[in-house]
Order: C-alpha cells, then sequence, then structure tokens
C-alpha cells in the first residue's frame, strides 16, 4: 500500500541521510524508489546556482538556505490543516465542478469522481497505487526531467502530494476542475507535483491555485513540477494562479508537450512570494499545434519574480502566442526573460511574445529579454518589451473629474491588464486576478 509520509523527519535539510529517512517512511513500488534515488544522485551532483550562472545572474538566492527546511511531513492535526484555507476551497467550489485540496503536502479534500465523465482526477498518491503504468510512464520521464537542473533533481527526488488529471481518447470534461495547494503555519514546506495526460480528441480545463495562510511570519518553501502532455486533437485551459506569501521560496519547473493539431491556452498568475524562480515552456511538438500563454505578475514590497519563457516550435505549421504584463510598487523587482525557438523542421512558424511592465514607484525594477533562436527559413516570429510609469497626466485629467488619485491609479493599472484578461475565456479566473491585484495595489499605495 502507498502512502504519504505521516512521521516527522528529524533530520534538517535535505541530506543523505534526511533521503534515507524518507525512502524509509514511504511505502512505494520500487520503480518509483529507484527514480528517487537516481534523482538524489544527480541533485547531489549539482552545483549549488550563483550569480556567474546566466540563468541566475539577476536572481540573487545567497539569502536562501535549504538546509533551514526538511522534507515535508503532513502530520498535522487535521482541524488545523482543513481549516486554514476554507475560505478559498469554498470560492473554487463555487465557480468549478470538483477539487483536490493540498495542504502541508498532504491530500486534505479529494475530487468527486461522479462529476468527472470518466476522467482520472485523483491524488498523485493514490494514482501511483491504483494506475502504476499510467503514472510510470509520464511521471517526470517526458515534460520535466531531473536532468533539467538542481531544483527540478531535488522535485522529483522528494516530491510529495499531487495531482494527476488524465482524460482518455475523445472524452471532454465539460465544467472546469480545480486544484488547491496550500501551506499553513504547521508546515511550510511544499513540494507537490501536478501532471496532466490528455489522450487524442480530449478536452479539459484545470484552474491550479496556491496559496499559504502564515502571512509571511513564517519561512516557507515550496518546490514544484507541473507537467502537460497533450494528444492529437486535444484541447486544453490551464490556469495557474501562484499566491504565496511575502515569506515563501518559489521554484517551478513547468513545461507542456502539445501533439499535432492540439491547443493550448495556458494562463499564469504571479502574484505573491518573497522569490519566485520559474521556468515556463511550451513544446509544440506536432503539425498544426498551438498555444496561447497569458501572464499577470504583481509584486510589492522587495519580491523578487523571475519567469523564464520558452516556446519551442519543434514541428511545421506551429503557432504560440504570448503575452505578459507586470505591475511594480515599491522596491520590488520582476525579471522575464522569453525565448521563442524554431528547429529547422519547423517550417511555417507563427511566434509572437511580448512584455510589457508598468512601474509604480521610482524604487522597482523590471528586467525583460525577449529572444529568438531561429534555425527554420520560413516563419513569421515577432517579439517586443516595454516599461513605463503611470502618466501623471492621466492621473490629473482623472483628478480633474473628481477621481481620487489611489482610484485613478487603480484604473489605469486596471487598463493596463485588460488586454491579458481579454484573453482569459474563464470569467471566475479574470476576477479573480483583478481583485488581487486590486487587493495588493491598495495595500501598497
Amino acid at each position: 500500500m502507498i502512502t504519504a509520509s505521516t512521521t516527522t523527519t528529524s533530520t534538517g535539510g535535505f541530506t543523505e541521510s534526511t533521503f534515507q529517512s524518507f525512502l524509509r517512511e514511504r511505502d512505494e513500488p520500487s520503480w518509483l524508489t529507484d527514480r528517487r534515488r537516481e534523482a538524489f544522485a544527480r541533485f547531489q551532483a549539482f552545483a549549488w546556482p550563483t550569480a556567474r550562472d546566466e540563468e541566475w545572474r539577476r536572481t540573487d538566492i545567497r539569502a536562501f538556505k535549504l538546509e533551514n527546511f526538511a522534507p515535508p511531513c503532513p502530520d498535522q492535526p487535521a482541524g488545523a490543516t482543513r481549516t486554514a484555507l476554507d475560505g478559498l476551497w469554498e470560492s473554487l467550489s463555487s465557480h468549478y465542478a470538483t477539487g483536490i485540496e493540498h495542504v502541508n503536502g498532504a491530500a486534505v479534500r479529494l475530487a468527486d469522481s461522479s462529476r468527472l465523465g470518466g476522467a482520472l482526477f485523483l491524488d498523485l498518491h493514490q494514482a501511483v497505487r491504483n494506475h502504476p503504468d499510467l503514472v510510470r510512464r509520464y511521471l517526470l520521464t517526458q515534460a520535466v526531467k531531473p536532468v533539467d537542473d538542481i531544483f527540478a533533481a531535488l522535485h522529483a527526488a522528494f516530491w510529495t502530494g499531487g495531482t494527476l488529471l488524465y482524460v482518455p481518447r475523445g472524452l471532454k470534461v465539460e465544467a472546469p476542475l480545480f486544484s488547491l495547494i496550500g501551506l499553513t503555519h504547521e508546515g511550510r514546506v511544499d513540494l507537490s507535483h501536478t501532471l496532466v495526460v490528455l489522450e487524442e480528441g480530449a478536452e479539459a480545463t484545470l484552474v491550479r491555485e496556491t496559496a499559504a495562510s502564515a502571512r509571511g511570519e513564517t519561512p516557507g518553501l515550496h518546490v514544484g513540477a507541473l507537467e502537460v502532455v497533450q494528444g492529437e486533437g486535444s484541447r486544453f485551459q490551464l490556469v495557474n494562479i501562484q499566491n504565496w506569501d511575502s515569506s515563501t521560496w518559489h521554484f517551478s519547473r513547468e513545461r507542456a508537450l502539445v501533439g499535432r493539431d492540439a491547443m493550448l491556452q495556458w494562463t499564469v498568475g504571479g502574484l505573491g512570494s518573497r522569490l519566485s524562480k520559474v521556468n515556463q515552456e511550451v513544446a509544440l511538438t506536432g503539425q498544426g499545434a498551438g498555444a496561447q500563454v497569458n501572464g499577470v505578475m504583481f509584486t510589492a514590497g522587495r519580491a523578487h519574480l523571475a519567469y523564464f519563457t520558452r516556446q519551442d516550435h519543434q514541428a511545421p505549421h506551429t503557432t504560440s502566442d504570448l503575452l505578459y504584463k507586470g505591475g511594480l510598487k515599491d522596491r520590488s523587482r520582476i525579471v522575464w526573460k522569453g525565448m521563442i525557438r524554431v528547429e529547422k523542421e519547423a517550417q511555417r512558424t507563427d511566434a509572437y511574445q511580448k512584455n510589457d511592465n508598468l512601474m509604480l514607484s521610482t524604487t522597482a525594477r523590471a528586467d525583460s529579454i525577449p529572444g529568438l533562436e531561429i534555425e527554420a527559413n520560413d516563419v513569421r516570429c515577432t517579439h517586443g518589451a516595454t516599461a513605463g510609469r503611470v502618466d501623471e497626466e492621466m492621473i490629473f485629467a482623472a483628478q480633474a473629474r473628481g477621481i481620487p488619485r489611489k482610484t485613478a491609479i487603480r484604473l489605469i493599472v486596471e487598463g493596463f491588464f485588460a488586454s491579458v484578461y481579454d484573453r482569459i475565456t474563464l470569467q471566475p479566473v479574470q476576477e479573480t486576478l483583478r481583485h488581487a491585484v486590486a487587493a495588493k495595489l491598495e495595500t501598497t499605495q
């Protein structure tokens, strides 16, 4: 029987002894244990990132001490974990068909299978037990791999908690599903994994939201991964809203493989953390595949968000369209580095990427670095980036009409993000992002 860890690891950090103790506490098949061991060996072999590494040159993690954290131990009292995020759970439940909740690395609420129409929407540990062949085929083997970087290897060795969404061939899951991942006072480490597999002609929508209830009082850590594998002609809407508190370190590697004539709409909300380093990649692997990527980021205080996006065109007649927008307050910083990669075989590619940033203070900083790598000779690829401040003339014009300055700024910010909101087809997601940005703007005026 496969179970999540239920005893506290005595050794701090993510050391060899901690890892051996972690394995002893679990009851998992040999193939999974072997994969964990291989991933941990890779983790040990990786050098720790420094400012000398191009990918980390603009993201300083010297203040982050991995040894201050330990693998998740979901043994907290049920009352504490189940009630800490009830408000958010109820809100999501009112908008979407059914969902799964993980708190401190443990599943505390599971989906209603009667609302799935034949799809699988399970806690990942349950999926390993009940659908081992499916998990073994896709988990950390195609989209995200332990060799990607040190945090991917750490995640592959220690992942605890997670979700599997599997939609069989031709099945359309009409109502959106949701996944809630939370941290509370009792446990401040999460290494959950999300695996999505859509077979040929399948359709689904998943809203994935992360949140913390400690409100910046205790350091937290999330090291996650998200994998999407889409078969021919499938359609998938994915919403990923990251809204940790101001003391949580967030590291995530996220990659989607989009097959022939399949379509992905992926919306990202980067709204809260002490520091975030996210690698988000879309690989268009089949002819006619398409992807639309939407990003809303908002930072305040000393928050640092670093999003590295990649649109990887591997087949002909593929399309991608990425629009990221960021708002910055106080002494916060956003780093966005985008890359459109076109392989030799990917003729007739049509790719676009843009990042716009609105500076709401003189001490905020935005680094926008678009890029192109093109090996085909019949393509249309464009990119761009902008950064600017709120126009004082617009504020004055609003004040002349009796609108208070704070309200005028809020309206300008909402107008700035409107072009992203308009691309999002789920109304509740639009409202969630609007309210989150408005709340953060209000608290930082």
